[in-house]
């Protein structure tokens, strides 16, 4: 075994073959340190941690990948040697680990080990060991080495360094050193457990233990191990008795912070086998282990890892962790170890949080570009599945984050992990309420749809349709799509996620969408209202306007002037059939209003509007009645049923010595009176308008002013148009009143000039001298046929059915009869004589004759006295 220590011996770097620069790595036998770039198989023993020069190796974390330890997590052990210099710290770690640290020279007296070197156990899989998993051994640079004289500055921050990073800290003296205060290092224990104490004053909670165990080499048997141990545990108790202690820690003991175990080795020199057999003993203790029940508490069973000796570091982060330990050490800092592991947490959790971040992203940067062209395209559309996606994305994340970075500082941890989901929430909140936003946006149109179409298939049916049933029952079902979308969505324990004031707006824009469907919808029946309104008042209005055509009112024109209650009450009849029209406007209205679930307000406004629209249906139809020929024939109408017809409804025939002028004077004055009755909307009774403003109404508090968008103005009631009521109910303005006077005045004397000319022409002057000379005429014949049976006969017969058909009116259409009969003879005629003409030789030649001659003649105007005009007189009469 010591040839082959010697060997390594010769591998080990010095000070005159390194480079000084850390970042630089030379390679000296199989081991690495600080110098040269090593390829892989030159880490295959060892690594260099820290040199003789204080410097830390960087790339210390390569070596953990190469060997497979910087992924096993918090699955690893770190064991470091300490003691003086030439005790034998590398051969004993040789023979424990199978590791091959330089061991001195047995022909020389020398420094081996110059700074802090690693190595991984190689005794972990072999048969029997029974060893933990992933043990690294530290062998640190001897104390109280001649090369270092009085330096003792690298000796105390290598022991903090060891103290601070290790579970376990061996420490090996020999059996002779056993009671000695320099020689068994008790000196630097005590600087070291000094430091050590403003680390335990700062964070005594997650502080962890540490195991110190004392190797007694040479061990000869004569003083058994068990006062060796007393002895130890006495000066160790003595020398923190002796300690500084920070306010707080007075009363401590070294028992509240380290265990102690013991072992010792026979000689090596005299007893090579039975040391190795006591190493291959002593190496069966570096497993787990746990205190004994009925034992002293610094007392161990089974092995000498307990969990509470680890620093919680995850291997992946040990080398940053160690970087930085060293880094306050060297740097003459304050060890404090909680601090390193915040910083080594911050770290990694940040590194891992990027890692975690970049495969979030891969799931969620397409969901939020197909939500983001959606948007940008004007169509934001709802996503399928989201909810899932978006929970198991963020859930994968979290717990990779999880597996990851809990090894490291819990409070560093938790904070992390928080700052992880709040990014991760962030993004997906952008995108679930994205999503949302589409969903609130779709579903409002899917609601109007639903409504619209579920109306107009109402409408089609013909069936009364409940409008606020057919709300109701769409609003549900939007509401649900809507809730299902928004639970599907839901993180559990996530605030953000509840979405309840989505919900809330989104119920509140249905609502919104709802008011304005039912106004449409009321609008839509104050429209098929006021069609039937115009149909009732066109109706209504028509057969009063047609009654002014009946001048007679069933008694005639009467002789004092004044009107029958059919003209004179025009106004007041129309006016009454009006508000009893509206009066049921309005019932069928309410009645179907309330079926929408429209409130008071809104139907108040509906019948607001419909007053006015009916008003101005009213005064259509009045202007309708008054144009100028349909007023003129109403006019003419009424004068002639006047002037026509008797007293007693029986149509006049004129004869000359009737007052034709009395009559007619009596009908066109009663006529014309109408005019000022029609010019103006009065009532009979008042004499005045009717109060049409306070039957409309003022307008409702609630009326919009789209409501008022396709309201024609009223005079009196609309006061900003400007004009009065009293202009609202002229039907008939002076200009027109005028012209119509004229005109019915002229159509007046055209009845009156036919009826003079009717008497005059039915007069029949027959002289008396004519009948005499008849009868002596014919005084022969009548008394041939008085003596003639035959002829006597006849003549009763002839004079019976003259009587009858003048009895029955029948003598006018027998005289038409016979007149079309004569016509129709006459034109058979022409048609016989053109047919026979068209069919003969001679007529067709005669026909052609007639036409060339009648070519040949011309027409030529003649004055008054017979005589040729001239030419001058045809033009003028042409231009004229």
């Amino acid at each position: 075994m010591s040839s082959s220590s010697n060997s390594h011996d010769n591998r080990r770097p010095s000070a005159a073959s390194r480079y000084t620069a850390p970042s630089v790595l030379t390679m000296n036998g199989h081991f690495a340190s600080i110098g040269e770039a090593p390829s892989e198989d030159q880490y295959e023993l060892g690594i260099q941690v820290i040199d003789e020069e204080k410097e830390f190796n960087p790339n210390l974390n390569k070596y953990l990948q190469i060997t497979q330890t910087a992924h096993s997590g918090f699955n690893y052990h770190l064991i470091s040697v300490f003691g003086s210099q030439s005790t034998g710290k590398s051969t004993l770690l040789n023979h424990l680990f199978g590791t091959q640290f330089g061991v001195m020279s047995e022909t020389e007296r020398r420094q081996t080990t110059k700074g802090i070197w690693m190595s991984k156990n190689k005794n972990e899989a072999v048969e029997g060991k029974g060893m933990a998993d992933n043990i690294l051994v530290m062998d640190v640079e001897g104390t109280d080495g001649r090369e270092r004289g009085e330096d003792q500055d690298f000796e105390r921050k290598s022991a903090l360094f060891a103290l601070a990073t290790s579970e376990v800290l061996i420490v090996n003296i020999w059996e002779h050193q056993v009671g000695l205060y320099q020689g068994a290092n008790m000196g630097l224990l005590k600087t070291v457990f000094e430091v050590n104490l403003q680390l335990f004053l700062k964070d005594k909670q997650s502080n962890p233990r540490s195991l110190l165990f004392f190797v007694i080499r040479d061990h000869l048997g004569t003083t058994p191990l068990t006062n060796l141990r007393n002895t130890l545990i006495a000066d160790l108790s003595n020398i923190w008795a002796s300690l500084s202690k920070p306010a707080g820690l007075e009363k401590s003991r070294i028992e509240d912070y380290f265990d102690f175990a013991f072992a010792a080795l026979p000689h090596k020199i005299l007893q090579p086998e039975k040391f190795v057999a006591e190493v291959q003993k002593l190496g069966t203790r570096f497993r787990a282990g746990h205190r004994k029940a009925n034992g002293f508490d610094q007392e161990l069973e089974g092995g000498v890892f307990l969990p509470e000796y680890h620093r919680r570091i995850p291997a992946d982060g040990f080398s940053i962790y160690a970087q930085g330990v060293w880094d306050q050490i060297v740097n003459n800092k304050d060890l404090d170890l909680p601090t390193q592991q915040e910083l080594l947490a911050q770290f990694r959790c940040d590194e891992i949080s990027r890692e975690v971040l970049e495969a979030f992203d891969v799931a969620i940067s397409p969901l939020e570009e197909q939500q983001g062209e959606g948007v940008r395209s004007g169509k934001p559309a709802v996503m399928k599945d989201l909810g899932n996606t978006g929970k198991a994305s963020r859930m994968k994340s979290i717990k990779a984050f999880e597996v990851e970075a809990s090894r490291y500082h819990k409070g560093v941890y938790a904070r992390k992990r928080v700052e992880l989901e709040g990014k991760i929430d962030t993004r997906l909140k952008a995108l679930y309420h994205g999503q949302l936003s589409a969903a609130h946006k779709s579903g409002v149109i899917s609601f109007s749809e639903a409504v619209a179409s579920a109306v107009k298939a109402g409408q089609k049916k013909g069936a009364s349709y409940e409008f606020a049933d057919i709300v109701a029952r769409e609003k549900s079902v939007a509401l649900k799509h809507f809730e299902s979308e928004a639970k599907s969505l839901a993180i559990e324990n996530v605030s953000w996620s509840n979405f309840k004031s989505q919900y809330n707006l989104y119920e509140k824009d249905l609502d919104e969408v709802s008011a304005r469907l039912r106004k449409e919808e009321m609008r839509r029946l104050a429209t098929r209202v006021e069609r039937w309104v115009r149909s009732r008042l066109g109706e209504s209005v028509g057969l009063e306007f047609n009654k002014l055509g009946s001048g007679r009112g069933g008694s005639g024109a009467p002789e004092t002037g004044e009107k029958p209650l059919t003209e004179k009450d025009l106004w007041d009849r129309i006016w009454n059939v009006f508000i009893a029209t509206v009066k049921e406007a309005e019932t069928r209205f309410i009645e179907r209003a309330k079926s929408f679930d429209a409130s008071q307000d809104e139907i108040e406004v509906g019948l607001w509007r419909l007053r006015r629209k009916s008003w101005g249906v009213l005064r259509v139809k009045i202007d309708e009645e008054v144009m100028e020929g349909n007023i003129l024939l109403k006019l003419r109408e009424n004068f002639e049923d006047k002037f026509r017809y008797d007293e007693a409804g029986v149509p006049r025939i004129w004869r000359p010595q009737d007052d034709i002028e009395g009559i007619y004077t009596k009908a066109k004055e009663s006529t014309v009176t109408l005019i000022p009755l029609l010019s103006r909307f009065r009532l009979a009774e008042t004499y005045a308008p009717p109060d049409l403003p306070e039957w409309i109404g003022v307008a409702p508090n609630s009326v919009d002013p789209k409501d008022e968008e396709d309201l024609a103005p009223i005079g009196g009631v609309d006061e900003e148009e400007g004009k009065s009521l009293e202009e609202e109910m002229t039907i008939l303005s002076e200009a027109k009143r005028q012209d119509l006077v004229v005109r019915f005045k002229k159509t007046a004397d055209g009845v009156y000039v036919e009826a003079k000319r009717s008497a005059i022409g039915g007069v029949a002057q027959i002289p008396l001298y004519f009948y005499g000379l008849l009868l002596a005429l014919g005084w022969n014949e009548i008394v041939a046929i008085l003596r003639n049976p035959v002829y006597f006969i006849f003549l009763i017969l002839l004079g019976v059915g003259a009587y009858v058909t003048y009895t029955l009116n029948l003598w006018g259409p027998m005289i038409r009869m016979a007149n079309a009969a004569s016509a129709q003879a006459v034109e058979v005629g022409k048609e016989r004589l053109r047919e026979f003409l068209e069919s003969s030789e001679t007529g067709r030649q005669t026909m052609t004759v007639s036409g060339r001659a009648a070519e040949s003649i011309g027409m030529e105007p003649l004055h008054n006295m017979g005589k040729k005009k001239v030419v001058e007189e045809e033009d003028e009469n042409d231009e004229i």
